[in-house]
């Protein structure tokens, strides 16, 4: 018995020893982490961190009251306001809607649905001027959509509103692209046993589809609202650029810097800089906490 049981656990034994020792084990062809994260590390310190760094340095050379004096003067905090507003706005807008076109590509089978798909990648390949001239042409006062409302005294292009449409456009696919795939591993066996169980419509997508896609509904609003307050050619066609009221901040930067302020560009940029990245990392945690409580569940 004992020398059964010594020739069934010698060949293990020397096995897991050859392995310790690297003996016999074939490499993978891919390279191993160590390499793979030197090279993202450094790719990243090269196209991301290091501009970020010199932006950093040159604002950190102002001063702390030269700092506030260019990023929180009177027309600064306007265009924030107009940014960050018209943001918010087109990103909730598209949380609604973005859902519900989400669940028309996922859940149902109709002719055109390829071509629905590729209409909602559109901003991502569109020109963000071309998409400006188009939405200006619409919605100006002698424009298809924008002759037709301005008789009911709504007035789109060279407003706030204008801005909010441009936002929208181009943060749609956002929230459509985050939502989707989570929808489609869903599938409808769920829904099929919340019936069974007696719910209705409302309670299965309250109780069991909302929560499931929350994160990514999240995850897809926060990516659209960065990209919203950071938006330039989409909106400076449609916005009527007048300061103090339909200004966005990345023009203001771009006025600073033809005006030779490269101070105060800097500090706006760094104040929309460090709004986005708290937007990130809000997300982020959101998520860790997220998965941590259904990781517990």
């Amino acid at each position: 018995m004992a020398a059964a049981e010594h020739a069934l656990v010698a060949p293990l034994t020397e096995a897991l020893g050859r392995a310790r020792r690297g003996v016999g084990v074939r490499r993978s062809i891919i390279p191993g982490f160590g390499l793979s994260l030197g090279v993202t590390i450094v790719w990243l310190s090269l196209i991301v961190l290091l501009p970020l760094s010199a932006l950093a340095f040159r604002t950190a050379g102002m001063g702390w009251s030269g700092f506030l004096e260019a990023g929180l003067n009177a027309r600064a905090i306007a265009a924030y306001r107009v940014s960050f507003g018209a943001a918010a706005a087109a990103a909730s807008i598209n949380a609604v809607f973005g859902t519900l076109v989400a669940w028309v590509l996922v859940r149902y089978n109709f002719p055109g649905r390829r071509l629905v798909g590729a209409i909602v990648d559109l901003p991502f390949a569109l020109p963000t001027a071309v998409a400006g001239i188009a939405l200006t042409s619409l919605f100006a006062a002698n424009g298809w959509i924008g002759g037709l409302l301005e008789p009911l005294g709504v007035k789109v292009a060279f407003t706030w509103l204008g801005i909010t449409v441009a936002l929208t456009f181009v943060g749609l696919p956002f929230v459509v692209r985050s939502i989707e795939p989570v929808l489609a591993d869903l599938g409808h066996d769920v829904e099929e046993a919340a019936t069974t169980l007696g719910a209705s419509r409302f309670q299965t997508f309250n109780r069991v589809i909302f929560p499931a896609i929350m994160p990514a509904l999240l995850t897809g609003f926060a990516m659209a609202f960065a990209r919203g307050v950071g938006e330039y050619g989409s909106v400076i066609f449609i916005a009527g650029n007048m300061p103090y009221r339909t200004e966005i901040a990345p023009l203001l930067i771009v006025t600073q810097l033809e005006q030779y302020d490269y101070a105060g560009a800097t500090a706006i940029a760094v104040i929309l800089l460090l709004a986005s990245f708290s937007i990130l990392v809000l997300l982020n945690l959101f998520q860790a906490w997220n998965a941590r409580r259904v990781g517990g569940e």
